[in-house]
């Protein structure tokens, strides 16, 4: 993978030249993405329409390209937009290929989405604006409709370029979610849809696919990748794909185990620069949904050990995928502590379009619901936090590179509590997430990270407060809201909090509860370094 040392002026005029550099993690890490389903984001009219979720809607690159401020604005400096090449064209009974993942020809793009000069507009415009474009690829199968009546008739001549039987697998349904064997070699989802598993060990395939892959980075300038169901093709075939494309790659690898994740992405056998965090998603949920923070800090020290880059992992806690984080609870509180997390955690922060307008559509297709249904409201509290937010990581990042090269420090993990402290002692950032909700009471709880004398802005509520002898400060926390602080010095001479206030005890607030709270998080804190320390 070529290194990228270009200034992101000096990359955006060589992309404009047609001589893009690579984007490698290094560079990614920087970022924070923004995750587009095209046919839901935006459509060329500016219009709201009516439509069914299982139907095509409309959204379109130019849509897209006409509604960056609106991205922008949240202070992301990347999209990833669902794939971007020719789909089956038929309806089936599980709905229209509105998502772009059914391929059927590589060599076209989706007139579905547009054309190639409205791609090429899109890729020109985000890097003119000096953010990074991420394409979702399918390299595990082709898609035809099926009548549900096994074994599927393919035609398979109507697959470009892979116009054979010779290059798919025989047909078998993935049945054995624990073999290898099986879950690799045979087919996905067999209702409605055939899903056509390549055979990504052939090197006729792994030679289609390079040049096809180099063909599409090169001609739109793209940044990097996500590679949809990286976990369904063999092993091997992943390292090949990644060094064709040349570009920073996410592989999907949709599990909550550890080795099974992070055997992807170690020094044997580095099959992945990055992927998705599953590993964090699962126990994140779980903590607010009546589970405890403790598992979360378990899963994040395995992760450490086991994989080669944690911070080359993508951050998140909605997709396209997955239900809706307010599907199960549509509480405001719970929905900022988990905005908060992702964007302050380690790795990349990625969120899902209409996270930040707090949708709740649950099972797929509810969870695409289309973003114009909101009015792209840029008022919606949680689009305000996620500005707020990449505002002081970008901050962070500037004041100190070393922000993006150290994981971070867990200071506590308890049933309701989970803080962080991110980059070096002279410009760090902690933050603590609650799961308490809105419903939550008021108490004072005291919060290590910052050193002797310091004075601290929590950034949300811009209330300033000072550390004590032990680098500790008193959070006042209340109604179930999340917290990050900085040192006020870090922040002087921007626009994050230019006015402050005290920070103080909460109205309902009492001087007993106040000190059992300190102490027991305390507490918990100092259990906590112990173990790491362990």
């Amino acid at each position: 993978m070529r290194s990228s040392l270009l200034t992101g002026a000096v990359a955006a005029a060589l992309s404009f030249s047609g001589l893009a550099a690579a984007a490698d993690a290094e560079a990614w890490k920087a970022r924070s993405i923004y995750q587009v389903m095209i046919d839901r984001f935006a459509r060329t009219d500016g219009g709201s329409v009516d439509c069914k979720l299982y139907e095509f809607c409309g959204g379109t690159w130019k849509g897209l390209t006409n509604k960056l401020d609106y991205i922008q604005g949240m202070g992301f400096d990347a999209i990833q937009i669902s794939p971007v090449i020719k789909n089956m064209e038929e309806d089936t009974s599980v709905g229209e290929p509105y998502h772009g993942y059914w391929s059927e020809d590589l060599t076209q793009v989706n007139p579905k989405f547009g054309t190639k000069e409205d791609l090429k507009e899109l890729v020109d415009e985000l890097h003119k604006r000096d953010m990074f474009l991420m394409v979702d690829v399918v390299v595990n199968h082709m898609a035809a409709k099926f009548d549900n009546k096994p074994p599927p008739k393919v035609d398979y001549s109507k697959f470009k370029p892979f116009n054979d039987e010779k290059y798919f697998h025989s047909y078998c349904n993935v049945t054995e979610w624990e073999n290898s064997t099986n879950y690799q070699n045979c087919w996905l989802y067999p209702y409605g849809v055939a899903l056509a598993d390549l055979k990504t060990e052939s090197s006729d395939v792994v030679s289609l696919f390079s040049k096809w892959i180099k063909d599409l980075v090169s001609t739109y300038s793209i940044d990097g990748l996500r590679i949809d169901a990286a976990k369904h093709v063999n092993d091997e075939f992943l390292p090949k794909f990644v060094e064709a494309a040349g570009v920073f790659s996410f592989g999907e690898v949709l599990t909550g185990v550890t080795e099974d994740m992070c055997r992807y992405q170690n020094k044997t056998k580095n099959l992945l620069p990055g992927m998705p965090n599953y590993l964090d998603f699962y126990p994140l949920n779980e903590a607010f949904n009546g589970g405890s923070f403790e598992r979360l800090q378990e899963i994040k020290i395995q992760a450490v050990d086991a994989c080669n880059d944690t911070l080359a992992l993508g951050s998140f806690i909605e997709n396209h995928d997955m239900p809706r984080f307010a599907s199960q609870n549509q509480d405001l509180a719970l929905a900022k502590n988990a905005m908060t997390y992702v964007i302050m955690n380690d790795g990349i922060p990625t969120v899902y379009q209409g996270q930040e307008q707090h949708f709740i559509g649950g099972e797929t297709p509810s969870n695409r619901e289309p973003l114009w249904t909101s009015d792209y409201n840029t008022e919606a509290p949680l689009y305000v936090l996620a500005k707020t937010l990449n505002k002081v990581r970008k901050n962070a990042i500037k004041k100190s590179p070393e922000y993006l090269k150290k994981p971070s420090e867990v200071l506590i993990a308890e049933t309701n509590h989970f803080c962080q402290s991110k980059g070096p002692a002279e410009n760090a950032v902690v933050f603590c997430i609650t799961n308490k909700s809105s419903k939550g009471d008021s108490y004072e709880m005291a919060v290590p990270g910052f050193r002797d004398s310091d004075e601290v802005v929590e950034v949300i509520s811009c209330a300033t407060t000072t550390a004590d002898a032990m680098g500790q400060i008193n959070a006042y926390m209340g109604q179930g809201e999340p917290k990050v602080w900085v040192k006020r010095s870090a922040i002087e001479g921007t626009d994050i909090c230019p006015k402050t206030t005290v920070d103080g005890p909460k109205k309902d607030s009492g001087a007993a509860a106040s000190k059992g709270a300190a102490t027991g998080v305390l507490m918990a804190a100092v259990l906590g370094a112990a173990s790491l320390l362990l």
